[in-house]
């Protein structure tokens, strides 16, 4: 039986000397057996790190004085020898696996029949089964590229940039430990849905690749939990799918030099976002849900938004309103629960993307619709000027749900630009 873990191996003689242990375990390798060519000899725990692969041995029969189980389930452990006076310190150990070593070392302790117990030979350690597993990998050039090699299963991040990558490496995606991926100035085009099996990556950088989409299948999965950091700059994207704000736990999201014509409809999903970065882009306005944003840093330099009129509204109010108008915005108002199994699919992405009336009502399909101008300073500490001119403006789009809420808003603009 092998057990791979960590281990300090402790004199108990030490502190009478007035030394003590290092503090901290070394990568190693637990084998429990017998000598190779002994078959009648002990039992043996055997110990190899990547200093000694050849390995220290214990005798276990009759010989240990004390097992130390209390932290077992977070993978540590301690067994006390007679002789020599020594505790093993074990831990980083997959509990599971050190429970069943603990439990085979305690039976041959007891004397338990050598048939009966699960024993390995004693032989020197691999050196891949003593070194520490790797878990930072960074390859800055084609010729680096591993193509005949795998990757180590234990890498949480991987950089690969400057790789003329066509398309995201099929091992890559199954280096199930990563937490950041770096795949930034290579020829990428397209994402496969499978990186949303990555269930604990944090960050993606895909900066200067050749993208022109974000498929929405990304953005229902795994990564609504996990997604932290998302780097979409220089690529080629027009537009982000609806669902892109379920990527709820975004905090720095860039987006800089793209063709983007219009931000996601749900911005204000995004709770957590506190950087935004979507400079040289081709954005005439804003999204109405911008307005919940809260953020430190917020940069939109070198878009061609547009001068905003709230006297020339885009009407597109039918009255008397249709009853598909009036049930959902009844479904919406009262947030009556809907899914897929009750209402046809496109319906449920109708109600997706309801607007939301300054009154705080709903309305789907019949509104009226104006861009108004709203200080950035609003929503972001920073903002990075958005021209050359020092503004720190930017259009925003409204929507009205009647005539009445319009009229009101518009007696409001009037009588502020008297004021003024």
């Amino acid at each position: 039986m092998r057990l791979q873990c960590e281990v300090e191996v402790l004199s108990r003689l030490l502190p009478a000397c007035g030394l003590k242990g290092r503090g901290r375990g070394t990568r190693a390798l637990l084998s429990l057996g017998r000598q190779p060519g002994r078959e009648r000899g002990g039992v043996y725990l055997m110990v190899c790190t990547a200093r000694d692969r050849a390995g220290v041995r214990y005798q276990v029969r009759d010989n240990v004085e004390r097992f130390f189980t209390r932290f077992v389930e977070e993978g540590k452990a301690t067994v006390r020898l007679k002789e020599p006076a020594v505790d093993v310190c074990l831990s980083k150990a997959n509990a599971s696996n050190l429970k069943t070593f603990l439990s085979a070392v305690r039976l041959a302790h007891q004397g338990t029949d050598v048939a009966a117990l699960p024993l390995s030979a004693l032989v020197p350690a691999k050196t891949s089964e003593v070194e520490k597993p790797k878990t930072k990998m960074i390859i800055t050039s084609k010729r680096d590229y591993p193509l005949t090699k795998s990757f180590p299963y234990s890498l949480e991040h991987l950089q690969a940039s400057y790789c003329r990558l066509a398309r995201i490496d099929t091992r890559v995606l199954c280096l199930k430990k990563l937490r950041k991926l770096d795949l930034s100035h290579n020829h990428i085009k397209q994402l496969p849905a499978t990186i949303g099996d990555l269930v604990f990556l944090q960050e993606l950088n895909l900066h200067d690749n050749h993208l022109e989409s974000f498929s929405s299948a990304l953005c229902c999965s795994t990564l609504q939990k996990s997604l932290q950091c998302l780097d979409l700059s220089q690529n080629r994207i027009k537009a982000l799918p609806i669902q892109f704000c379920q990527l709820r736990e975004l905090v720095n999201l860039k987006l800089d030099d793209n063709e983007l014509i219009r931000l996601p409809f749900k911005m204000g999903q995004l709770h957590h976002l506190r950087f935004l970065s979507a400079a040289r882009n081709k954005l005439p306005f804003l999204p109405s849900d911008f307005r919940k944003l809260c953020l430190e840093n917020l940069d939109l330099f070198g878009n061609p938004f547009e001068q905003p009129n709230p006297l020339l509204p885009n009407i597109q109010l039918k009255i008397p309103l249709t009853l598909l108008e009036c049930a959902a915005r009844a479904t919406v108002n009262y947030r009556i629960p809907y899914c897929s199994q009750l209402l046809p699919s496109h319906l449920c992405e109708d109600l997706e993307v309801a607007k939301t009336c300054q009154c705080g009502s709903a309305c789907l399909s019949s509104f009226i619709q104006v861009t108004v101008t709203m200080n950035l300073h609003h929503v972001a500490h920073t903002v990075v000027l958005v021209d050359n001119m020092g503004g720190t403006e930017a259009p925003v789009i409204c929507y009205f749900c009647s005539l009445g809420c319009y009229s009101q808003f518009l007696d409001r603009y009037l009588q502020s630009s008297a004021d003024h």
